[in-house]
């Protein structure tokens, strides 16, 4: 029988029609050779990015309806974040729509989100969270590397931040920032005086990560100063599912190219697919690809419902996927052979991404921790 990885991440008729029409989009528009290209240098096309939001929709779903979004939850933007993730789609739909909004809502300033939720569900206005602390880890708690000073009657931001999520396409940025009363959110537009961003080098070029520097740059304050451990907590949790999400899709297709491989590639006058080792590699591969499909169900309704065991699925999710799509990158680079380290082959891209992925918003470790302190174990 053959392995179908393309099963359905939940089983509403709803779902299933919205990744229909997003794999039918992303295989035309912005499939894994534009992600390629977008590794190679390439600049974000915001044209794909508008169409991504005005023929589907998908940057409105979590946002709620009064502030122009469709009103759904997490669990709808798992499947946009599936699918997204088996294409390594380079847009910053994490960055926006994920963390971005996420962190307006969860501050819960009116007049911040009535200003920017609006464009961020039309795809119109980009947005991104700068909340690593100064040794790139994204935890709360940790010291941010910037600093809030309220100035005649507003605020000025000091210091720098690393690891921003596509801050070099952001038209606004939202920035974690200490103040004398604590931590706080800030936001500032793109091109403020003051700010300056740039690309920094990685292993994954899929997704741009940037450094931010601030000096003396003029913010408004987003919701109320010291309140912003409790916000990140609130945006990290829906991060690790959103990734997790992502990692899932990424998983899938590595899967789907060793099997493709399997069939074609032939040693000893047989496809390698009717090798035990290649058969055992891709059955622990779909073991992999389904526990993490259930995790990120699971863990998708649980934050949207808003139940007592949400924190827990979080982390349970993001240590989860983290480990089984990097395994399932490595196997299908196995299978693949001396080919798949080569830049023209696919799977180096998933690899490389499984890698940088793993790491962002704490890797397995952190989240296990975190996961036996939430059982209080």
């Amino acid at each position: 029988m053959p392995i179908d990885t393309r099963a359905p991440l939940l089983a509403a008729p709803e779902h299933e029609d919205l990744r229909r029409a997003l794999r039918r989009f992303l295989t035309s528009a912005a499939s894994v050779t534009r992600a390629r290209a977008h590794a190679e240098g390439e600049e974000f096309d915001r044209a794909v990015w508008l169409r991504l939001a005005d023929e589907l929709g998908v940057t409105g779903l979590g946002i709620p309806e009064e502030f122009g979004g469709v009103g759904f939850g997490l669990t709808e933007q798992a499947v946009v974040l599936e699918e997204l993730g088996r294409e390594l789609y380079g847009g910053p739909y994490l960055a926006s729509v994920v963390l971005g909004a996420a962190a307006l809502l969860a501050a819960g300033d009116r007049a911040a989100q009535e200003k920017l939720l609006p464009g961020i569900a039309a795809g119109e206005t980009v947005a991104t969270l700068a909340a690593a602390g100064v040794d790139g880890e994204w935890r709360v708690g940790g010291p941010t590397g910037v600093v809030a000073r309220e100035r005649e009657g507003g605020w000025v931001l000091d210091g720098s931040c690393t690891h921003v999520p596509d801050a070099t396409v952001a038209d606004v940025l939202l920035v974690l920032a200490d103040t004398e009363q604590g931590r706080g959110l800030f936001v500032l537009p793109a091109g403020s005086p003051g700010l300056s961003v740039a690309d920094l080098s990685a292993l994954d070029q899929t997704r741009r990560f940037s450094r931010v520097e601030l000096r003396g740059a003029a913010a408004e304050c987003a919701g109320t100063p010291g309140d912003g451990d409790r916000v990140l907590a609130a945006v990290l949790d829906r991060a690790a599912v959103a990734l997790g999400a992502e990692q899932l899709g990424g998983a899938a297709r590595c899967l789907e190219l060793a099997v493709e491989y399997a069939k074609v590639r032939h040693q000893f006058g047989e496809p390698i697919g009717r090798f035990q080792a290649i058969k055992h590699l891709c059955a622990d591969m779909y073991l992999a690809v389904e526990s993490s499909r259930s995790a990120v169900m699971f863990a998708s309704r649980a934050l949207d419902e808003e139940t007592a065991e949400a924190g827990a699925a979080a982390s349970l999710t993001k240590a989860w996927c983290s480990d089984a799509f990097l395994q399932c990158a490595g196997d299908a680079m196995q299978i693949h052979g001396g080919i798949g380290y080569t830049w023209e082959c696919d799977v180096q891209l998933y690899f490389k991404r499984a890698q940088s992925s793993k790491h962002l918003f704490g890797g397995p470790a952190h989240h296990r921790d975190t996961l036996a302190a939430r059982l209080g174990l």
